[in-house]
């Protein structure tokens, strides 16, 4: 075990040397008490191994390490298990998918490791347990029923959307790490909430335009409980109740913001549309947070369907765009907050929420959000106590879509998605874009018996402004920015923070950075060959602290002129 004098002032603990769980611990706060590297000797990290999975594209994962094995999910669901010291292969397991139609771009960003077993959930709607010391398949769920992974053509409208074929992305599917809690393994769907949308030449959401089209063409997003040890369901809950999914029609977000909503129009549409929350969306994109004291799970939730196009869906649309506790053992909803009721811009509720005490002792989890700030709440009753200072510039903020185009900042890439934020206790720190999107409603005339159809494009806000920051939030002092700092390329894949003064950061164009933690200065940097796309962690064997990161490019990198890449790049200080 770890040379615990080199590693952290004050000793180190087993439990911190190694990153058994995805976001280190239940917290989700990916941050390590590891010290060896730090402000002083991070100019000397280098490259230890790399591991490359010989599968290029999208490699998303943040690896486990327990015990001296390093576990990891790679593009298309395949796990191997490393030698956490020389990157030696172990075993790998190689998935085989029932259907290639999935939702988006193969990637998957992690598994579980516990009780022996390695969980992940797959891109075609599978549970899966193998066994950590063989690969071995222990049990397989089948989550998602197969004609659930299958995309609904619109048939007669590829005409009028440049030509290109219009398909459903309601192909339920997996991409979160799982979380293991109470005997459980919880995971939810992506792939519920997107309407239709036009198909790139590879099949896929990269580069293709989600088009919002009216009507019945989502899912119903859920979060579901199988039992560690046989698979079997536990609960199941639903984003979308049956019952009061309208809400209240209100005309402002919860902590007062305007929605510009036509509450009258929504009203007149609701009777036809009594039935929206059937198909009404909720994709759960990241891995919740978990209190074992209160036993509470903390998760956000994604955008309704049809996505940007809102008069077929009447009402606040709950439990879409929200932060959500649910019981561990029931999965039975405990309080919610909605960050954005009826969402027409694409703002999920998509990273992943982390937990802290406030000064006072208040315990408290956080949620960074697409819309520009972090709010922070009450874990026990969901109240809001702290909303963070703007992350970014918002411009028309909740104007709704118009036919001439509305220019509305952030756009529905965010501010935050999906990637994880760091917390040291004081600070969060987040990848913030800041950019616009020009939100247009578009018409499709009736024809050949056909109604008319309606749906939101989204677009380039030409002339705005578009970069990432590395971001420090202060939430002990209110939510006030400490720094902030320009990326030489766009910020992907999340941050990780260390007691060694650090915040790792990774870029776009294959660049992964050491920043200080007090100021947002570069302390170091490598070129990883191609873009980082997932969260790094850290770990420590022998007295030796190693930093780990997925380089494999991210589903906007071929857009950009950055290449895709197979590689696992494990750093540490030269011996």
């Amino acid at each position: 075990m770890a040379a615990a004098g080199l590693l952290l002032a004050g000793g180190a603990r087993a439990a911190e040397t190694d990153w058994p769980a995805f976001g280190h611990d239940p917290s989700n706060r990916n941050f390590s008490e590891l010290t060896q590297i730090d402000r002083s000797s991070v100019a000397r990290l280098r490259p230890a191994w790399m591991f490359q999975s010989g599968v290029t594209g999208y490699f998303q994962a943040q690896p486990v390490m327990i015990d001296g094995t390093l576990y990891l999910s790679t593009t298309q669901n395949n796990v191997a298990a490393l030698d956490a010291r020389t990157g030696r292969v172990l075993w790998t397991y190689t998935h085989r998918p029932r259907t290639e139609k999935i939702f988006g771009p193969p990637s998957n960003r992690g598994v579980a490791v516990s009780g022996g077993l390695v969980y992940q959930a797959t891109m075609d709607g599978r549970v899966i347990a193998l066994d950590a010391k063989t690969g071995r398949i222990v049990w397989d769920r089948e989550a998602v029923r197969p004609e659930e992974g299958e995309s609904e053509t619109a048939s007669g409208l590829a005409d009028k959307l440049g030509g290109k074929p219009v398909q459903g992305s309601s192909r339920l599917g997996f991409k979160m790490p799982p979380l293991v809690a109470d005997g459980s393994v919880i995971v939810g769907v992506t792939g519920a909430g997107y309407g239709l949308h036009i198909e790139d030449e590879a099949g896929g959401l990269d580069g293709g335009a989600v088009v919002g089209i009216e009507g019945g063409y989502g899912r119903r997003g859920w979060l579901a409980a199988y039992d560690a040890r046989t698979g079997e369901e536990r609960w199941r809950w639903y984003v979308t109740p049956s019952e009061g999914w309208e809400g209240g029609f209100v005309e402002r977000t919860a902590d007062g913001v305007p929605l510009h909503r036509d509450i009258a129009a929504e009203k007149a549409a609701a009777p036809a549309n009594r039935e929206a929350w059937r198909v009404g969306g909720g994709s759960l994109w990241m891995t919740p947070a978990y209190d074992p004291a209160l036993g509470l799970i903390f998760l956000g939730t994604g955008n309704p369907a049809p996505q940007n196009f809102g008069l077929s869906r009447p009402g606040d649309n709950l439990y879409t765009m929200c932060l959500v506790a649910l019981d561990v053992k029931t999965g039975a909803l405990r309080w919610y907050y909605q960050q954005v009721p009826h969402d027409e811009w694409g703002y999920d509720v998509a990273a992943p929420p982390f937990l802290l005490d406030m000064p006072g002792g208040a315990k408290a989890v956080a949620s960074a959000s697409k819309t520009g700030w972090i709010y922070v709440h009450d874990r026990a009753t969901g109240k809001l106590l702290e909303r963070s200072a703007p992350l970014v510039e918002q411009k028309n903020l909740f104007a709704p879509p118009t036919p001439q185009g509305t220019v509305v900042a952030p756009g529905p890439l965010g501010a935050v998605s999906w990637p994880p934020t760091a917390y040291d206790g004081r600070r969060a720190y987040v990848q913030v874009r800041h950019g616009a999107t020009t939100y247009t409603v578009k018409t499709v005339p009736a024809a050949g018996g056909r109604p008319e159809i309606r749906y939101t494009e989204t677009g380039e806000a030409k002339g705005e402004p578009s970069f990432s920051t590395l971001t420090a939030v202060d939430l002990a002092a209110g939510g006030t920015i400490a720094w902030s700092v320009r990326g030489a390329s766009r910020l992907s894949g999340g941050t990780l923070a260390t007691a060694g003064g650090l915040v790792f950061s990774g870029e776009e164009d294959g660049h992964f950075d050491a920043h200080d933690a007090d100021t947002g200065r570069i302390l170091w940097r490598f070129q990883c060959g191609a873009g980082i796309s997932g969260p790094a962690m850290t770990y420590a064997l022998d007295g030796r602290q190693y930093v780990a990161v997925a380089a494999g490019g991210a589903s906007f990198t071929k857009a950009s002129g950055f290449g895709t890449g197979d590689a696992l790049v494990v750093f540490a200080l030269p011996e």
